[in-house]
């Protein structure tokens, strides 16, 4: 009996020297998660898909974020939970604590990164962009015009071409994100806007789709970087169409040179006849020709209430126009800009002139 009794006070005491080491393990594991971090700027850190527990501690110890990693681990496995850190960028503050950090890990607090497609590019700019971008996983890349197209219009209304049919922004993404992803943004983006500025279009336009008011509205986005001229220069265009006159603009031109454009357009450019020459055709070119923005697509839809028919650049380099209602005024005007810039005519470009 006495035997068993000093045995079970022995089992017994070892059971409390037990209790009171896990208790101690557990207040290191607590004390672990609560313990501001050393880092005294924030640390920035890429999580990968499909990353690990231990992976992530190792990384998190590496960058001097953690001290102990397997008491982190430790109070994870013990409470039964699992680190999911969802893959991304992550910027963690400074002094932030271990419950901190897989807090953010798990909840995928990640940095948006940031890819602008710039106003007045053309799909194939926009490609490039979205192919270069070492954030993306590149899901489309390499993929056609005809392609793109396929994979995002409706099939009751598929459009002519998937030029100009990706609204330029500014577009914020996760890092890893699919490029399908940003294409699909820009495409929905611009699809919604094209239909609020259509619907709430001026009345009586000779513009007879969503599609020719995008054509339009690239032309205009082409023509002038200024804000205060976009309305002005629709009027031009609208008027144009309205009388049966040739649109005459020299961005058209260019967009159908493709890349034998050297930088300069010529006389004989403006003379040799294409689907892309409204110098020698009449109407609209059969598709856009850039991406435009919403300032060019209002300013299609809502042409100044002007007479003018002609402009030329200013030369005073400000990228200003001259607007006229005559003939013999844009003359005049175009001998000015000559006079200012020295240029030839060949060369003076979106004269609108015969």
């Amino acid at each position: 009996m006495a035997q068993r009794t000093r045995a079970g006070r022995w089992l017994a005491g070892a059971l409390l020297l037990l209790l009171a080491a896990a208790g101690a393990l557990w207040s290191l594991c607590t004390a672990e998660m609560n313990r501001p971090s050393a880092a005294a700027a924030g640390t920035r850190m890429s999580v990968r898909a499909g990353a690990s527990l231990r992976g992530v501690l190792s990384q998190l110890t590496e960058l001097g974020v953690l001290e102990h990693p397997r008491l982190i681990e430790l109070w994870l496995r013990v409470r039964g939970e699992q680190l999911r850190a969802k893959a991304g960028n992550y910027e963690l503050p400074q002094h932030a604590s271990g419950r901190q950090i897989l807090t953010q890990l798990q909840a995928g607090q990640v940095v948006l990164e940031q890819l602008t497609i710039v106003e007045g590019w053309t799909l194939a700019q926009m490609r490039q962009a979205i192919d270069a971008s070492p954030l993306l996983t590149h899901e489309w890349r390499g993929r056609d015009a005809a392609a793109l197209l396929a994979a995002l219009a409706d099939r009751n209304d598929p459009g002519q071409s998937a030029e100009g049919r990706f609204y330029p922004d500014s577009y914020r993404f996760a890092a890893g994100t699919s490029d399908r992803r940003i294409y699909e943004l820009a495409w929905q983006r611009m699809l919604e806007r094209l239909q609020q500025e259509w619907q709430a279009r001026a009345p009586n336009l000779p513009l007879k789709s969503p599609q020719e008011a995008l054509i339009m509205a690239s032309i205009v986005e082409r023509e002038t970087g200024r804000e205060d001229e976009r309305a002005r220069v629709a009027a031009v265009f609208i008027n144009r169409l309205r009388i049966g006159m040739r649109l005459q603009s020299d961005p058209t031109v260019i967009y159908g040179l493709g890349a034998r454009y050297d930088g300069n357009i010529r006389r004989r450019d403006l003379e040799t006849d294409g689907p892309y020459n409204s110098y020698t055709r009449g109407g609209l070119p059969p598709t856009p020709i850039a991406l435009p923005g919403g300032a060019s697509l209002h300013a299609a839809l809502h042409p100044a209430a002007e007479g003018v028919l002609y402009f030329v650049a200013t030369g005073n380099g400000d990228g200003s126009h001259h607007f006229s209602t005559t003939y013999a005024e844009h003359s005049a005007a175009l001998r000015a800009y000559l006079r200012r810039t020295g240029a030839t005519p060949d060369r003076a470009i979106g004269g609108n002139h015969p």
